[in-house]
């Protein structure tokens, strides 16, 4: 069966992508577990130690997470007493959530997963960067596109 050159499995960006990811997240998720937590429970808690506390709205946006699959992910992060969630003061339709004192003390742990991970790809800082760099704007061209049609 003759099939064209492009639609081979090994010239697929899509493929490699999600492959790549698949074997990044596979890294962090021992690492994590020691910490109690899951890589999606990471990546909310990247931004609480960023800003303290954000709207669930926000949260779905900088992470581009719809709430289906946020709430449920922060319900579990609060049970851990790892964020609280409250109405927000001035509009009581937000869902405001806040890093609390446990939470903030996982940190250390993150950073040194974090650390590990990247000694784990052999790449150097600057190659890392030029690769999270390239990555963010393939990410950045790919969502316009999604956007203008």
């Amino acid at each position: 069966m003759a099939t064209d050159d492009n639609l081979r499995l090994e010239h697929q960006l899509c493929v490699a992508l999600y492959d790549a990811s698949r074997a990044i997240v596979g890294c962090y998720r021992p690492l994590l577990a020691e910490l109690g937590i899951t890589y999606s429970q990471y990546t909310v808690l990247l931004v609480l130690w960023e800003r303290d506390t954000a709207t669930l709205r926000d949260l779905g946006e900088v992470l581009h997470l719809d709430s289906a699959t946020l709430s449920p992910m922060v319900k579990r992060l609060e049970a851990a007493g790892l964020v609280t969630r409250r109405r927000g003061a001035h509009d009581e339709r937000l869902l405001d959530v806040t890093i609390t004192d446990a939470g903030r003390r996982l940190r250390d742990g993150a950073s040194a997963a974090q650390r590990s991970v990247e000694q784990l790809t052999g790449l150097d800082p600057a190659e890392l960067a030029a690769l999270r760099d390239q990555l963010n704007e393939l990410t950045a061209r790919t969502r316009r596109l999604d956007l203008a049609g």
